[in-house]
């Protein structure tokens, strides 16, 4: 606990007001009154990759890292502490150790809806049994797949899965959508079929938009499995943060990126962007907590913290 507590310390983003701080139970001190602002606490993983226990006790660099039961701890630990939560995951959350070879993702999808995931997107190790045994597992799933660019007509995914999905929590309206990558070269045709790739800028523009200026959402989020950042031209989140309006936060996954913090970058309009990736393995819990006003939601600023997935974490 003492170690998770230091993490958290050690990697809050500054620049907030004395109000937001006070929302954030920061400074009791403020002239503010705490009433007027809402809090948002966003965590996510990425690139899970059927780790459901953690790694083994045998002085390897991520030795008794990981795991469902502790990751379980961590964010019913977290949820008894605030109020508006929300849990997602960028990707891959298929293949990877034995029992998805055993039970071809049965247990992961169990596992994170025993967990209280609110949405996940598809990484391209998840059509590794191919997209029949990817909708095999779907009632397994109690929260969405959400997929903006994949065309899933003509497959058995067809109507499986929804192009964005908005969350309500305390009045703040949160729309997230969904990236995934190019799969011809990385995913063997006979295992996506005819799902289609559409261009994630395109599809990025069309969901933030339509997010942000027709369901008027206080915050954008879009999970992506397209990657962290390149060389050349190749589309990643970093190369997608500089182009997009109205996103707020990307969410990513697939390039295994570990970052202490998020990545502050400036959107097409100045605005500042987040781009976010924990790792793999669930090593990691990415957590976001915003501040948003209580009189028109809109938002104020923001912590984010790194917090480690231990076996010996306790309450």
């Amino acid at each position: 606990m003492a170690e998770s507590k230091l993490n958290r310390r050690n990697f809050l983003k500054t620049g907030f007001s004395g109000a937001a701080l006070l929302a954030l139970g920061l400074n009791s001190e403020s002239l503010f009154a705490k009433d007027d602002f809402k809090k948002l606490t966003i965590l996510h993983t990425n690139d899970v990759h059927s780790r459901i226990d953690p790694f083994p006790q045998d002085g390897g660099p991520n030795a008794g890292r990981g795991g469902v039961a502790p990751r379980a701890t961590l964010i019913n630990k977290i949820r008894s502490e605030e109020e508006n939560v929300l849990l997602l995951d960028a990707g891959d959350i298929f293949q990877g150790t034995p029992y998805f070879n055993l039970w071809g993702g049965e247990l992961e999808m169990r596992m994170m809806s025993m967990l209280g995931y609110d949405a996940a997107i598809m990484g391209n190790h998840d059509f590794d049994n191919g997209v029949e045994g990817f909708v095999k597992q779907l009632p397994h799933a109690n929260f969405p797949i959400i997929s903006s660019n994949y065309d899933f007509r003509d497959t058995a995914m067809e109507g499986k899965s929804v192009p964005y999905k908005i969350f309500n929590k305390q009045g703040i309206k949160i729309g997230v959508y969904g990236l995934g990558i190019q799969l011809d070269g990385l995913v063997n045709k006979a295992q996506y079929g005819n799902t289609k790739y559409l261009d994630p800028l395109a599809k990025a523009k069309e969901a933030e938009s339509n997010l942000k200026l027709n369901h008027k959402c206080d915050l954008v989020i879009c999970l992506s499995h397209l990657g962290f950042k390149y060389r050349g031209e190749k589309i990643s989140d970093v190369a997608l943060a500089g182009q997009l309006s109205y996103t707020d936060l990307i969410i990513g996954g697939h390039t295994h990126t570990f970052l202490n913090a998020p990545e502050r970058l400036r959107n097409a309009n100045g605005a500042e962007i987040l781009v976010n990736q924990v790792g793999f393995a669930g090593i990691n819990l990415g957590r976001l907590d915003y501040v948003f006003s209580s009189k028109n939601s809109k938002k104020v600023s923001y912590t984010a913290a790194l917090e480690v997935v231990e076996d010996n974490f306790k309450i």
